[in-house]
């Protein structure tokens, strides 16, 4: 089960604003979501179910996966020698603590964003980061994904010390990549939200607010 390549084999309506600074991801509206497609995972019994919201500091999406699978993905250029700062505001209400997240049977997080290179003809050739929102391992653990060694899970956030609270996370895409792939990449080609629990069969509760790129 190879599941970022799939999500990026599709092409979504994309909607971005950029400046010299700043380049934004997602709207978080229910046009947008009505326009992305949901692909489910394969061999999971059931897909992720996406809704918007809004609070204080605008639209945000809502992620509730009860032993479920999917994602949605958009086909996006980011020039990271521009801005090759990712930067996420997320929250998870209900987590998964108990598994081991390198391992196939406990391959899940209540909250990952993807950064995907193409790097070959096939989705299978291409290279990912994973950034997750940890339930069980600390800030800074990073491990390839059991399913393939061509994405790379880096943990940003943990609900052992933000469980239920807004988080605000930062990475530098560009060095990642170099550090994780030993690729220098100049241009991302797609990026994913996920949030799955098909493999320990459990549910979680997440949430996802201003994701974008920056300078700094």
């Amino acid at each position: 089960m190879i599941r970022i390549f799939s999500l990026i084999s599709l092409i979504f309506i994309s909607f971005s604003s950029a400046n010299a600074d700043i380049t934004n991801v997602f709207e978080f509206t229910n046009s947008e979501l009505s326009k992305l497609e949901v692909r489910k995972v394969r061999g999971a019994d059931n897909k992720t179910v996406y809704s918007i919201g809004s609070n204080e500091n605008g639209n945000y999406l809502k992620a509730v996966a009860d032993n479920a699978a999917s994602g949605l993905g958009k086909e996006i250029n980011i020039d990271l020698n521009k801005t090759p700062y990712i930067n996420i505001t997320w929250k998870i209400e209900r987590d998964l603590k108990g598994i081991k997240e390198n391992t196939k049977k406990g391959h899940d997080f209540a909250a990952r964003v993807f950064v995907i290179k193409k790097t070959g003809a096939t989705v299978l050739s291409n290279r990912a980061i994973n950034y997750v929102f940890s339930s069980n391992n600390g800030v800074g653990f990073n491990s390839p994904s059991p399913y393939t060694k061509k994405s790379i899970d880096n943990v940003l956030a943990t609900t052992k010390e933000n469980l239920d609270k807004w988080v605000t996370v930062k990475a530098n895409v560009k060095d990642d990549f170099k550090k994780f792939h030993d690729l220098d990449v100049s241009q991302l080609d797609g990026l994913a939200i996920m949030v799955d629990t098909d493999n320990s069969k459990m549910k979680a509760v997440s949430y996802f607010q201003n994701i974008y790129f920056s300078a700094n």
